[in-house]
């Protein structure tokens, strides 16, 4: 369905990473871990996940865009967004899309992000805390260097304040003090669980990262592939 929206603000969140909030002009029906897809021109829609939680969007709808020069892809899609806001223009978007939401059950939770990847399971692990879900929730979350993990410091403080959420933030390039761990996410998580046979696992990142993930999990750990989520594999 397509659905017109005004821009409500653009926030820089690293050097190539933004923050946008949309504001349609009807409300949007999705779920946790779907996506929208922005509608530049007739035959030329782009996906983004949804980071906001569809029980506390208010109406709004977050966007996390990494726009590195090099990505056109995305800095078309930046560009768009800042003429609008600044000519007070509409967007359109289509939404919403995916088929790797927020199961239910009372299996544990597996969430892996790679760079903004971290928007997919921040819609998931918000929707968690909000319907007062206990099953034990990990999230992984990898990325270049601790300054590209632009939501550290309130992914931290979820862990610190639910006993069941448990953060573990990965970075191929560590600072001198760093509690974190190092090198390769995917890697970590493989290094940290005996089995991943009981896990609902939820992963977002590169289409290369989500297939290696697929099969590594599987043939090592003893993951269900049919219990491995992610809009990667409708493509893969």
């Amino acid at each position: 369905m397509t659905i017109r929206c005004k821009v409500k603000s653009i926030e820089s969140l690293t050097c190539n990473t933004y923050k946008i909030l949309l504001h349609p002009e009807t409300p949007v029906e999705f779920k946790a871990g779907q996506y929208l897809m922005v509608v530049m021109g007739d035959k030329d829609k782009r996906p983004f996940s949804i980071a906001s939680s569809p029980c506390r969007n208010e109406g709004e709808l977050e966007l996390h865009i990494g726009a590195a020069e090099e990505n056109s892809y995305a800095t078309e899609v930046i560009e768009k967004m800042n003429e609008a806001q600044t000519k007070g223009d509409d967007v359109e978007i289509d939404a919403p899309h995916g088929d790797a939401w927020l199961k239910s059950g009372d299996r544990p939770i597996l969430l892996i992000a790679g760079g903004t990847g971290f928007s997919y399971v921040r819609s998931i692990i918000d929707h968690c805390v909000s319907q007062n879900i206990k099953t034990p929730i990990y999230l992984y979350w990898g990325a270049r260097s601790d300054g590209q993990l632009y939501a550290f410091n309130e992914m931290k403080a979820l862990s610190e304040k639910f006993d069941n959420i448990h953060f573990v933030p990965v970075v191929e390039s560590a600072p001198n003090i760093w509690n974190g761990k190092t090198g390769n996410v995917l890697s970590a998580v493989i290094a940290d669980f005996e089995s991943l046979e009981d896990f609902d696992i939820y992963i977002a990142g590169r289409f290369e990262m989500a297939g290696a993930a697929r099969e590594q999990f599987s043939l090592q750990k003893n993951a269900d592939r049919e219990r491995i989520f992610g809009d990667a594999y409708s493509f893969i």
